[in-house]
């Protein structure tokens, strides 16, 4: 891609010089080139040829293109369906399409129209282009983390879900039985898998199969370790209130080291966002003392060139401080 890149952009230098009548200093050997290719064919011919050899790169990288293209339009919304197919969320696909397009090119259009209303048409085009980039790329990473929050929720139902299977078994009930006694109890997330595992069963799937569905859909590893543990037990026998009991405990310490953990991301979030504001709170105290002074930051190319620098340096560090204080358990 970076050749082909290379390759047009001498071309096209080549047809701007040979068009220029003014006598011109020795060519390089690769404008020689360009320039005996424009002497013989001429110029709308090397455009003939350029558009000829672009045709030729798309057509071999058609495949990749295609998917690509496929993959950010209804690869996108296929994704978001299934994620809130996963998190009970029913919703007709033409409602998810015209969703992405109104908070992409919908948005992006309103702004444009904003902006070329007050005649800024260069603003409203880079704005809007902008905004509708942003837009056509938020969806994913919202809806993942709607899920990772829901996610996060049925963890924390899972210690009373176990107590109440737990509870159950030991009264005499069945593992069907105990798992509609949590369907009951307690809300969802947690009642809405538990539920989907009963109605899984009621058609004929079996409860094993039915448990690993429910780990496919919700993957956590205290999810994994309880349904591992009741398949196990049902097939070699054992005390499944007891099981239940030790996967309690060791849910209940993990979520205490959880805690303590999130404590200190937490302060090193902070620190980071402190560090990321004060390039931007000098900018803005700086400039509420002495207006003209700063004004060479917005209309000079000297000053425009360091704003993108800080703006990529604070950005870059924000993102490794994340990361940094990003522990997983």
């Amino acid at each position: 891609m970076k050749n082909l890149i290379s390759l047009l952009s001498f071309i096209f230098v080549s047809i701007a010089r040979a068009q220029d009548t003014a006598p011109a200093p020795a060519a390089t050997p690769p404008e020689s080139t360009f320039r005996f290719l424009n002497d013989v064919l001429g110029s709308t011919g090397l455009l003939v040829a350029v558009g000829l050899l672009f045709f030729a790169y798309t057509y071999k990288n058609s495949v990749k293109f295609f998917a690509w293209i496929e993959d950010q339009t209804f690869g996108n919304r296929d994704y978001i369906l299934q994620k809130l197919e996963i998190m009970h969320v029913e919703i007709a696909s033409s409602r998810v399409t015209m969703a992405l397009l109104a908070v992409s090119f919908g948005l992006g259009f309103l702004v444009f129209g904003i902006f070329a209303f007050m005649g800024l048409f260069v603003a409203g085009t880079i704005l809007g282009g902008i905004l509708a980039f942003i837009g056509w790329k938020i969806p994913r990473p919202l809806i993942d983390y709607l899920e990772q929050r829901r996610v996060k929720k049925y963890s924390s139902q899972m210690v009373d879900g176990l107590n109440l299977l737990a509870n159950g078994i030991r009264a005499g009930l069945s593992m069907p039985q105990a798992i509609g006694m949590v369907v009951d109890e307690l809300p969802p997330p947690i009642s809405q898998e538990f539920n989907l595992i009963l109605r899984q069963a009621k058609i004929g799937v079996p409860l094993e199969e039915a448990l690993e569905n429910l780990n496919k859909r919700v993957k956590t590893q205290d999810n994994q370790m309880f349904v591992t543990s009741v398949n196990i037990l049902r097939e070699t026998g054992g005390n499944l209130a007891e099981v239940f009991d030790t996967i309690v405990f060791v849910i209940r310490e993990r979520v205490r080291l959880q805690q303590k953990i999130e404590t200190y991301i937490a302060q090193g979030m902070f620190q980071g966002l402190v560090i990321f504001a004060m390039p931007y709170a000098q900018i803005a105290i700086n400039g509420s003392s002495d207006p003209e002074y700063l004004s060479t930051l917005f209309t000079t190319p000297m000053g425009i060139v360091m704003l993108i620098l800080i703006v990529a340096f604070s950005c870059t560090g924000l993102w490794v401080i994340t990361k940094i204080v990003n522990i997983k358990v």
